[in-house]
């Protein structure tokens, strides 16, 4: 992209690009084949206008991306959620600007407190270890019901629920700022060990898949296609 991007903290005179947001989150998770915490324009209003929020615009205001800040477990733990690009926007690197604002801006509001994300993708595997997020198991996270609610718009949902909430497809990863790595030291960890995590990966999802098949007859029939989507996330 040649043109000028500006990435920044949301505010108040931001709301206006709250439909067009959650719009495209929506239709981003149908195009994926997978499911996220739906948001309300108005919930994403909110957010800028408390200041949880990182939007990118172009200097002439079209709207570029956006994340918006999630605390938990009375403020134990923060999640950076909602990252969305533009598609016309998309491969720029301007995610992970975003996400490397977004991270600055919860460690500057919450800086005690635990930051957590789960993810299908290497892409976001890799921009999170270049900011000190180490993978962990889902006992690590927070028990918080209503974030796990959240989960209920993912198509994934019943194998969460059937592992008890310690095990789904996403991989989750944790920045602890009492007890962390340097970033440079996570980042060249994923580095190392990034066919690892893949093959990891894709291993869960094919053990996951044959527990729901044995449990569930009609899951036989349409393993094939979420099988497909599952791999192409």
């Amino acid at each position: 992209m040649d043109q000028q991007i500006i990435i920044r903290v949301a505010d108040s005179g931001d709301v206006h690009y709250a439909a067009t947001i959650t719009d495209e989150m929506e239709s981003s998770a149908k195009a994926r084949g997978t499911g996220i915490a739906k948001r309300s324009p108005e919930y994403v209003a909110q957010k800028m206008t408390e200041g949880k929020a990182v939007i990118a615009t172009t200097a002439d205001g079209t709207w570029v991306g956006f994340c918006y800040i999630e605390a938990w477990g009375h403020d134990q733990y923060v999640a950076n959620s909602g990252l969305i690009v533009a598609p016309a926007f998309r491969k720029s690197g301007v995610a992970k600007q975003i996400k490397k604002r977004i991270f600055d801006l919860s460690r500057e509001k919450y800086p005690t407190s635990k930051i957590f994300g789960l993810t299908t993708g290497l892409a976001v595997m890799k921009i999170n270890s270049e900011l000190g997020y180490e993978p962990v198991t889902y006992s690590e996270l927070t028990d918080d019901d209503q974030f796990w609610a959240g989960c209920k718009a993912c198509v994934n949902y019943d194998t969460l629920m059937s592992k008890d909430r310690k095990n789904c497809f996403c991989t989750a990863m944790l920045y602890d700022p009492a007890d962390h790595y340097e970033p440079e030291e996570t980042a060249a960890d994923f580095k190392q060990n990034s066919n690892l995590y893949e093959r990891f990966m894709n291993v869960k999802k094919s053990r996951l898949l044959k527990l729901l098949k044995k449990k569930d007859p009609q899951v036989k029939a349409k393993s094939k296609l979420l099988l497909s989507l599952l791999f192409n996330m």
